[in-house]
């Protein structure tokens, strides 16, 4: 039996999930306790699309894409404690609720996405998490998900 994945680098991340540049918006995973909990890095800089239009010399990371780190977070979490690299795992949102936004977020920021799972469990297909969105230690967003794993059967 090998040991559990505590954490995900940017080349695991792209084995486990689908998505790429410009919506791969998770750097790295650390803190990966199984599907419980994880910790997500985003490192914000002006070079990503969306800034050319939100705002023109005011740039601000929106929102969206904010819950959209968490949720990229929560999929590493659960993929690399399932072994799910074969880039076929797929994650739908079906709720977003609470989800409050508290800073901005800018380009030079380090986001930190603190994500847990509040209820699914491995074979289960939906799952519900709560997110906490973070740069130095303030927080930028909150919001609790639900999500449907299309979880490749073995």
């Amino acid at each position: 039996m090998s040991d559990p994945v505590t954490e995900a680098d940017i080349l695991l991340i792209q084995k486990i999930l689908p998505h790429r540049y410009p919506f791969l918006l998770v750097d790295k995973v650390h803190s990966i306790d199984g599907t419980k909990s994880a910790v997500g890095i985003k490192n914000v800089t002006m070079n990503e699309p969306h800034f050319q239009g939100h705002f023109p010399g005011n740039p601000i990371m929106p929102g969206v894409t904010i819950v959209e780190a968490m949720a990229q977070t929560t999929a590493v979490m659960v993929g690399a404690t399932l072994g799910l690299t074969e880039g076929n795992l797929l994650v739908y949102f079906m709720a977003i609720d609470g989800c409050k936004f508290r800073r901005k977020v800018v380009p030079g920021d380090v986001l930190e996405m603190h994500v847990e799972t509040t209820r699914g469990k491995p074979g289960g297909k939906v799952w519900r998490f709560k997110g906490v969105a973070t740069v130095d230690g303030e927080m930028a967003a909150e919001a609790e998900f639900t999500a449907m794993m299309d979880i490749p059967k073995a």
